[in-house]
């Protein structure tokens, strides 16, 4: 069995945007001791060779700053007319299921991802996506993956993309860039630029009518197969929020 890992490292990169900070406070074994000498242990009986432990506090660390699981609830209240289930509330057996990668590198920055596009690349490597299937799209934008412009770079799923895998009774698919969608601030300059109203988060929104969910900010997917292996990708139990995140991998039998 091989497991690959599909997940961002996180630490404290000085190069994330404002908005994906992540602040880690690492303490030292050395600083450890104290703390266990006020809980009554004198010194003489520390145990012969220990040093203290090592501890460490994640001091702020946005649920959508790593790779992670966005649950209905972040693209709305309600999700099929019901109260859209936030992290917590995601059934586990979501999580874990047959894996498919779709490779959508040709498409350049900007250039959305259609139906047409998965239908061609399915077709042409002859795979059926089943319902439970996990499915993972291909851009190799995780290259950018800790650079300062990694959200404005890459392509997205367009509306009519995403409806399509979920009428094939997928329920987790997911994208090795920024986001589900096209670069955040390219949708707002498109949208302001057209004057529409219908170009901005179209494939998140989807999310509203029809229940489903997608994970951001994948890597490694070129190590894997288009098929054949299964994807684990189990979000942290927060009750109450938007996203979750995961470690995700992928395991080759």
């Amino acid at each position: 069995m091989k497991i690959i890992d599909l997940s961002k490292t996180i630490y404290q990169n000085p190069k994330d945007p404002f908005f994906m900070k992540v602040k880690i406070k690492h303490k030292t074994h050395k600083k450890s001791k104290w703390i266990i000498r006020l809980f009554g242990l004198p010194f003489n009986l520390f145990p012969k060779h220990f040093t203290g432990w090592a501890d460490d506090m994640i001091k702020q660390l946005g649920v959508h700053a790593t790779t992670h699981l966005d649950a209905p609830y972040h693209y709305g209240p309600t999700s099929e007319g019901k109260p859209a289930k936030t992290i917590e509330q995601i059934p586990l057996e979501w999580c874990y299921g047959e894996g498919i990668v779709i490779d959508m590198k040709h498409k350049k920055d900007f250039e959305i991802i259609t139906k047409t596009d998965i239908e061609n690349f399915l077709n042409q490597k002859n795979i059926d996506i089943k319902p439970g299937n996990i499915i993972l799209i291909k851009t190799g934008r995780d290259k950018y993956i800790y650079d300062k412009d990694y959200y404005k770079k890459g392509t997205g799923m367009s509306a009519e993309a995403t409806l399509f895998l979920i009428q094939k009774g997928v329920k987790v698919m997911g994208i090795d860039q920024w986001g589900w969608d096209l670069p955040l601030p390219y949708q707002i300059e498109q949208a302001k630029k057209q004057n529409r109203n219908d170009i901005f988060w179209e494939g998140h929104l989807v999310g509203i009518d029809h229940e489903y969910c997608h994970m951001e900010q994948l890597v490694n997917l070129e190590q894997l197969p288009y098929t054949g292996f299964k994807i684990a990708c189990f979000p942290l139990k927060l009750k109450g929020a938007s996203a979750g995140p995961s470690r995700v991998v992928a395991i080759l039998e």
